[in-house]
């Protein structure tokens, strides 16, 4: 893979999963770094770019704000985070918190499953074209409807 091209702003968006407004919105609050541009004004991304929105996103589906994903994204993608032991202290404290809360809602839905199971089903109860009922419906004919009309 080339990796020297260059991408507009709506195939980085596509490429990493943020909208064009997100990814601008970084920019200016300096998460991302201002990228390069062309001639007429327009920004151009790279796969490093791009690799370090895709890092945003994971981070944000982590539950970190953009202010505590600030260091992370800083970093070089290749940096080795033990040579930053509070980021990584923090980073392990923050899986901590999300594997309590993983367990949290495993034991919701626990909680639901069993709430279903003992919950009488909501749909109301089928019927059958063939009853062992006595139908007491009349077949209409002519002969009923003379009758019916004369009474």
């Amino acid at each position: 893979m080339n990796r020297t091209e260059a991408f507009s702003i709506k195939e980085a968006a596509y490429k990493s999963g943020l909208s064009e407004d997100t990814i601008r919105y970084y920019e200016k609050i300096q998460l991302l770094p201002q990228p390069n541009r062309k001639s007429n004004g327009h920004r151009v991304y790279d796969h490093t770019n791009i690799e370090k929105m895709k890092l945003i996103l994971c981070l944000k589906k982590t539950g970190l704000s953009l202010e505590e994903m600030r260091p992370y994204v800083q970093l070089s993608l290749d940096s080795d985070l033990t040579d930053y032991p509070e980021l990584y202290y923090m980073l392990q404290q923050h899986q901590h918190t999300i594997q309590e809360h993983i367990q949290s809602l495993q034991q919701i839905s626990h909680f639901i499953d069993i709430v279903l199971e003992r919950t009488p089903s909501l749909r109301p109860p089928a019927t059958s074209c063939t009853s062992d009922s006595q139908d007491h419906r009349v077949p209409l004919n002519r002969h009923n409807l003379l009758k019916s009309s004369v009474s």
